[in-house]
């Protein structure tokens, strides 16, 4: 190991092991380790320009194994982006400083993405890496040629998310995808011979990705593997047996330098076996000098590909350019013209139809539920890896590694990324919804078969918990359509939400159009809005969502018959309609005395509406394997019963 080499490596595992040890939390055991690695990644291969953070033809960089987030705060540090400063790194893990524990996504900081939760970084990878290809294509080589390298762990490659996204990279052959695998047998709670046995190279190489084994701490092993992952022609695994906590003459190799300081005693010993003589946070000015140079060589790259770029801009807006509004304008005249029941999953279909006509950025997928989630539409063209000239993805039976490259796509440019399933398999997409919404990004989950209205397929099929459950999730929108109309203006709303993800909510079953005139104003932007009055005067309001408003409709007009007057207020997306004005809220929830809520879920998250008095029709049980309409009267969700509770409530 030459000197240079050596120091570089040690600017970094020194800053990682005094910030850990000032925040007193964090995980210093896999910035030791992978230092060397990340070094003459880094210094010999990365394409990136600290001064130009958004660069799009940048490699990306994704730390998968997010608790080790300190090599990355060094090496952007290091290398000279402005947003990690010594100081933020003195902060380590504290309120206001963006070295939090596990990497937070900011744009333009070189933290590329959100991660923690293991195996994430891995999917938003593929994402990544699916993105570099989409564009490559749609741009030429001269504008896009670039790879991404992601840094994962044993516990990535344990979450279950690991297999589904390699799998389906392996099956693209994702050349420009390159793994780092931190390959140092050791876990939480010790080896990992305790819980795992697997052939890493049978396993890897079963996925159609390239396997190369190194020494982690072996310099020319490291740049003779990365040298060759350059003109791989499949994704590529460099496992790298490297020592955790490398330096520590008591705690390398052990998982006692995993996740907690090493302290201040072994740091002494960690110094003088690695003959690093600074203070802590104290980087030699010679060093840090190298490290500058490392980051300033981006810039001439950036400097060169940018006259390039400056000739084809027009090419590269024009790619970028879309223009939703006017398909969408056309769509609801269409919706008022046929004026006929439609499942919203189909009133979805044909929105897509519009939206796909001219090419844009939207990137469509499902997770083998094309047919059934109506995603996929006539102007579609698929991707597959000889042909990456495309916009839909099929995903195959990976729910959660859909979530998680659609996460990437979003990150990596423009692109607005949709995909397929049912509701009920939201649970498997869960902690991918969570990121979008954590990290703002413009994602659209189109889940279908979103109740007991799925019929014969039974509880294990039909959606109870499940809105709820999102519903909670902070900056996620979750739209429940009545109708064709409404389906259209979620998605325009979705489309026009750029820093929050949505969930498009749609049934199977066929839906009654609730709206009968044109309206430009897009009332679903409200998030619950009256769509029938029985009389001026009413004393009973009943909320409603998706299938459920033509439910309420009828009770409405059966209880006018006995002259209990009510209006009917759907709504579409609870997250729009408690961000809306406490005028606009008190008008909708105040005027009348009684309230009722009608959904076929969960009633939880109507109560903050209908209050302590009100009833909340609903299901807080299992559904049944029937025909759907059996279904909803085994439920009382029928107009006599709810119509009959609701008259006992009023003469109460």
């Amino acid at each position: 190991m030459n000197k240079l080499h050596k120091d570089l490596s040690n600017a970094i595992r020194f800053l990682s092991i005094d910030a850990v040890q000032k925040a007193n939390s964090g995980h210093p055991g896999m910035p030791m380790g992978m230092a060397d690695v990340a070094t003459v990644l880094f210094k010999s291969f990365l394409r990136f320009n600290p001064k130009n953070p958004n660069w799009i033809n940048r490699d990306r960089f994704v730390l998968s194994a997010g608790h080790g987030s300190m090599l990355l705060y060094s090496l952007l540090h290091l290398t000279g982006y402005k947003s990690i400063s010594l100081n933020d790194i003195k902060n380590f893990r504290q309120l206001k400083s963006i070295c939090a524990g596990h990497p937070e996504y900011h744009p333009g900081t070189g933290i590329e993405t959100t991660t923690g939760p293991l195996g994430q970084g891995i999917a938003n990878s593929v994402g990544f890496a699916i993105a570099e290809e989409i564009l490559k294509k749609k741009l030429g080589k001269e504008i896009i040629n670039h790879k991404t390298y992601v840094l994962a762990g044993d516990g990535c490659l344990m979450e279950g998310i690991s297999h589904e996204a390699m799998s389906l990279a392996g099956h693209l052959k994702l050349k420009n995808l390159v793994m780092l695998f931190d390959n140092n047998s050791i876990s939480i709670d010790g080896p990992t011979s305790l819980a795992v046995s697997d052939n890493f190279k049978k396993r890897f190489e079963s996925y159609g990705w390239d396997y190369i084994l190194i020494n982690g701490h072996n310099e020319k092993e490291i740049f003779t593997a990365l040298k060759k992952a350059q003109n791989a022609k499949k994704p590529t695994v460099i496992s790298c047996k490297t020592k955790i906590g490398y330096g520590s003459p008591n705690k390398s190799g052990k998982a006692s330098s995993h996740g907690s300081p090493i302290g201040l005693d072994e740091i002494k010993l960690v110094r003088k076996s690695l003959d690093w003589k600074c203070k802590p946070f104290e980087i030699p000015k010679s060093i840090l000098n190298e490290w500058r140079k490392v980051g300033n060589k981006g810039a001439k790259l950036d400097s060169a590909w940018n006259k390039i770029y400056k000739r084809k801009k027009n090419l590269v807006d024009k790619v970028f350019k879309n223009n939703f509004s006017k398909a969408l304008k056309n769509e609801k005249q269409n919706s008022l013209k046929e004026n006929k029941s439609l499942a919203s999953r189909k009133a979805s279909e044909l929105t897509l139809n519009a939206l796909t006509k001219e090419n844009n950025t939207l990137i469509g997928g499902s997770a083998d539920l094309a047919g059934s989630n109506n995603t996929k539409t006539k102007h579609h063209n698929a991707i597959n890896s000889v042909n990456f000239n495309g916009d839909y993805i099929h995903y195959g039976v990976r729910e959660h590694a859909m979530a998680g490259i659609m996460n990437g796509l979003a990150l990596h440019s423009k692109f607005i990324p949709y995909g397929g399933t049912f509701l009920i398999f939201s649970d498997y997409c869960k902690p991918s919804i969570r990121l979008s919404a954590l990290m703002q990004q413009r994602v659209i989950y189109v889940m279908t078969h979103d109740s007991i209205g799925l019929g014969e397929d039974g509880p294990t099929h039909q959606p109870i918990e499940q809105l709820s459950g999102l519903r909670s999730i902070p900056n996620l929108n979750v739209f429940r359509p009545a109708d064709r109309m409404e389906t259209i203006e979620c998605w325009e709303l979705a489309l026009k939400n750029s820093k929050t993800p949505s969930v498009l909510s749609l049934t199977r079953q066929n839906l009654k159009p609730i709206r009968k005139k044109y309206s430009n104003i897009n009332k679903c932007s409200l998030g619950a809005y009256e769509v029938l009055r029985t009389n001026k005067k009413i004393n009973l309001t009943i909320f409603a969502s998706g299938s459920e408003v033509n439910l309420a409709i009828e009770t409405s007009h059966k209880l006018a018959k006995d002259k209990i007057y009510s209006k009917v207020v759907s709504v579409p997306c609870q997250d729009i309609f408690d961000l809306q004005s406490k005028s606009y809220k008190k008008k909708i929830l105040d005027e009348a005395k009684f309230k009722i809520s009608i959904e076929a879920a969960s009633t939880d998250c109507w109560k903050k509406y209908i209050g302590t008095e009100g009833l909340a029709f609903g299901i807080d049980t299992f559904g049944k394997s029937a025909p759907y309409k059996e279904i909803y009267k085994y439920f009382g969700l029928t107009v006599q019963n709810i119509s009959q509770r609701t008259k006992k409530l009023i003469k109460s």
